[in-house]
């Protein structure tokens, strides 16, 4: 009998490929899958654990979806993703109106827990372990014990973009991260997959393909090839039918001269840098356990702004880490005013569970980390606002994904999280690409007339 699922997603780009690979296992056992919550017999909630912001946003659609229950078609409400990993049994207890808690180990067999949920049976959620012990610690042993598991995705949307993922895990063990914790150890998917799910997106309406990972900077080095990416680069581009290809999460202390070539050298590559700063204060960075400072920064960018100087890069800032001085911050601050990054996040630290950071001391006030977050991201608006108002009269192509706004994206645009292009008086359609040249800005957006 058929059932009908809705898959809800939080979080990020690699979550969202989690999302299409649940909904392909479903799809190919005979669920429906269906856009609305209240129509679904299921509500599949693919949570976001990062930070406590968006563990916050992954329980408020767990309460919502569990509200549906008993007034219409909902019958079960199923927590997956990062969050339902990195809790299990804590999460059950905490949400018991909450069918189910479901780990990554239960995504090859998804389509007979949901029915087994469905029909009434208990589920016993997991109790959360270190996932990093499940892969051996050298990268180069792990080569030949990574599965090789049938394709399965299906596209919950029509956008003219979508992330293909590389890899997973990381092995990096910054203070402030739980990633590794509860993904695992870094594991590259082999290229032929890669290069065949891409073929598999561009046929299913997809021109963009957005790289994504938890490190990108490192995919190849368990495959015993550190270049691999810029070996992989030029085959995607030649798929007949791709239009763009990104990068997603680059790590500034990974990030070698023949990748930074590659991606402004091979055809169909956008020179986009979404490059993993963090902060820039040396002090700060170590204590992150992390590598670099405000001087590598600044000559990195430059070295990428040599070979492209219209290329884009993007970044993400940590304020208030355990010890951060005010001579830090200010440091971090000089930064943002000399850099001209193109978009900038800017987050408060938080205590993440299973990291170092939480046993720090000189913890920052949390009226100080509010009035730090206030500061800095002002400051980088008006940054990012005068590398935008920099591009009148830069050539752009742009990607329409809204033929009512008639809105788009420049290759210096990433999906979601940086500015848009907006055309003005034009008819375009979704997932054309339009050649234009900016003649206005807009805070981050540009304002572009087609050539």
């Amino acid at each position: 009998m058929k059932r009908t699922v809705a898959v809800v997603t939080l979080g990020c780009s690699r979550n969202e490929v989690d999302s299409e690979e649940l909904a392909g296992r479903l799809a190919a056992d005979g669920w429906s899958l269906v856009d609305d919550v209240e129509l679904a017999e299921v509500a599949l909630v693919n949570t976001c654990g990062f930070i406590e912001s968006a563990k916050k946003d992954s329980i408020d659609a767990l309460l919502e979806a569990n509200s549906l229950k008993g007034h219409g078609t909902t019958r079960a409400v199923v927590a997956v993703g990062c969050m339902a990993e990195r809790y299990g049994n804590a999460l059950a207890d905490a949400l018991p109106e909450t069918d189910a808690i479901l780990g990554f180990d239960d995504y090859k067999d998804i389509s007979a827990r949901l029915q087994s949920i469905v029909n009434g049976n208990k589920h016993v959620a997991h109790i959360p372990r270190d996932r990093r012990a499940l892969l051996p610690i050298a990268p180069s042993d792990r080569a030949d014990i990574r599965p090789t598991e049938e394709f399965t995705r299906k596209r919950l949307g029509n956008a003219p973009w979508a992330p293909l993922k590389i890899a997973s895990g990381c092995d990096r063990r910054c203070s402030f991260c739980a990633i590794p914790y509860f993904r695992g150890s870094f594991i590259s998917r082999r290229p032929h997959e890669i290069l065949d799910e891409a073929r598999w997106l561009v046929a299913n309406g997809v021109t963009e393909l957005f790289l994504v990972s938890e490190n990108t900077t490192s995919y190849g080095k368990d495959l015993g090839d550190l270049q691999l990416m810029e070996k992989i680069l030029p085959e995607i581009a030649t798929i007949e039918g791709v239009e763009r290809v990104r990068l997603s999460y680059l790590q500034p202390a990974e990030m070698r001269p023949t990748l930074i070539q590659a991606m402004i050298a091979t055809p169909k590559t956008v020179p986009y840098f979404d490059l993993s700063f963090q902060h820039t204060s040396a002090t700060v960075l170590r204590r992150m356990r992390r590598f670099g400072d405000n001087e590598k920064f600044l000559h990195l960018i430059h070295q990428i702004r040599v070979l492209s100087p219209e290329a884009g890069i993007r970044s993400n800032f940590i304020v208030g880490f355990p010890g951060e001085t005010q001579d830090d911050f200010d440091e971090l601050a000089t930064f943002i005013t000399q850099a001209k990054l193109d978009a900038v996040g800017v987050f408060g630290y938080s205590d993440e569970d299973n990291t170092e950071a939480l046993n720090l001391g000189e913890k920052v006030g949390s009226d100080v980390i509010a009035q730090r977050i206030e500061t800095l991201s002002s400051l980088a608006d008006e940054m990012v606002s005068n590398r935008a108002q920099a591009r009148i009269g830069e050539h752009v192509r742009v990607l329409i994904e809204d033929s009512d706004l008639q809105e788009g994206r420049a290759a210096h645009q990433g999906p979601e999280v940086d500015g848009s292009t907006v055309f003005v008086g034009t008819d375009f359609l979704v997932g054309q690409y339009v050649d234009a040249v900016v003649i206005d800005s807009m805070g981050a957006d540009l304002v572009a007339k087609p050539l």
